[in-house]
This record gives structure tokens, C-alpha cells and sequence, in this order.
């Protein structure tokens, strides 16, 4: 009687260590990119708690349909939406982020989705629901910030900012004083409401 033929056994075996390793693999690429994640939106937040000494309102985590706005600031400066990019970088050269008033280029490379169209149809979104709950319409500007990343100064006059999330509280504060503090209190109660409904 011939010896039973190991090749069947071996490869079901490698076919499974292989799935197994690709599947952990996989899990450990998600859970690393969530920890990014994590970590760019704290550096964020608390960049942004700078903002709060000087009486602006920061809120976090606006929930839409099928979307999440990441920060918004209410400042007498005018509303701001902060979406943030949280990259990894090449460990070669000195990857930046560069920014010409209409596209971004990552380390040279355009992302695969355009991070100004997206922070550009959140803030119409967030216009919109202020008005509909305010009746008053505040200018939202549309702001991505890419933390650990050195971005390279913007054109003048671009009507959405990319920076790094530790220059934001200056661009904040250098804009000139649009919003009355009746206005800001009013926008700022009604998206502290929105905000409490959708918890």
C-alpha cells in the first residue's frame, strides 16, 4: 500500500496560514491607520483650545446623514469648518503638503479625494443648517489642516486654508471682527442643540 501523499495536507495547510497572515495583516494596516487617525484629530483639538481663551466656541464632531464634520469654530472672527487629514509620512526627503488656491499636492502627489471639494460641500451644508435653524446666514469658511505635516504658505486670498492645525488659531485671530456676539451666541446654541439631538 502506497504512503499517504503529504502534498494535500501541506498545501490546505499553507492556504490557510497564508489567509490567516493576510487577515492580520489587514487588521493591523485598519487599526494603525486608526490610530493616526486618532492621534491627528487630539493634536487638532487641542490646538484649537487655544481658540477658547479668547471666548470663541469650539465644537466637535457634527454628525449628517452619511457624514461627519470633524471641528467647527463659532468666533466673533466668523464660523470656520476644520477637516482634518491625518497622513503618514515618507520617511525619505522632506514631504510637504502644498496648496495653490485650487488643488492640494501631497508630498507632489494629488490625493485620490480632493480634500478642498470635501471641506468646501461640508461648510455649504453647515450654512445651510444655521440658516434653516437661525434664519440668519453666517459665512462658513472651510478650513483642512493636515497635523505633523509642513504645509507651505497659501496664496493670498484663497477662500479655503490649508495649513498645519498649529497656525490655525492665528489665522483665526488675525481675521477681522464680522460677528456680533448676540449673532455668535445664537448660531452657537442652535449647533450645540444639533449637535445634542444626533448624540
Amino acid at each position: 500500500k502506497a504512503p499517504p501523499n503529504p502534498w494535500p495536507l501541506t498545501l490546505m495547510a499553507l492556504v490557510a496560514v497564508s489567509y490567516a497572515t493576510l487577515r492580520w495583516w489587514k487588521a493591523r494596516q485598519k487599526l494603525a491607520q486608526l490610530k493616526l487617525g486618532r492621534d491627528g484629530e487630539k493634536i487638532v483639538a487641542e490646538n484649537l483650545e487655544a481658540l477658547k481663551q479668547h471666548g470663541d466656541t469650539v465644537l466637535h464632531d457634527l454628525v449628517g446623514d452619511s457624514f461627519n464634520i470633524d471641528h467647527v469654530v463659532l468666533s466673533q472672527h466668523g464660523v470656520f469648518l476644520i477637516e482634518t487629514k491625518t497622513l503618514s509620512k515618507s520617511v525619505r526627503g522632506n514631504p510637504t503638503i502644498a496648496f495653490d488656491g485650487h488643488k492640494v499636492l501631497v508630498d507632489g502627489i494629488e490625493p485620490n479625494r480632493d480634500p478642498i471639494a470635501q471641506a468646501t460641500a461640508l461648510a455649504k451644508w453647515l450654512e445651510q443648517t444655521l440658516l434653516a435653524s437661525t434664519g440668519k446666514r453666517f459665512p462658513v469658511r472651510p478650513v483642512v489642516v493636515f497635523p505633523g505635516w509642513y504645509v507651505e504658505p497659501m496664496p493670498k486670498g484663497a477662500q479655503v486654508w490649508v495649513l498645519n492645525p498649529k497656525a490655525l488659531p492665528t489665522f483665526v485671530q488675525n481675521e477681522p471682527v464680522v460677528i456680533a456676539d448676540s449673532d455668535l451666541h445664537l448660531a452657537a446654541f442652535h449647533l450645540t442643540r444639533y449637535i445634542r439631538a444626533y448624540a
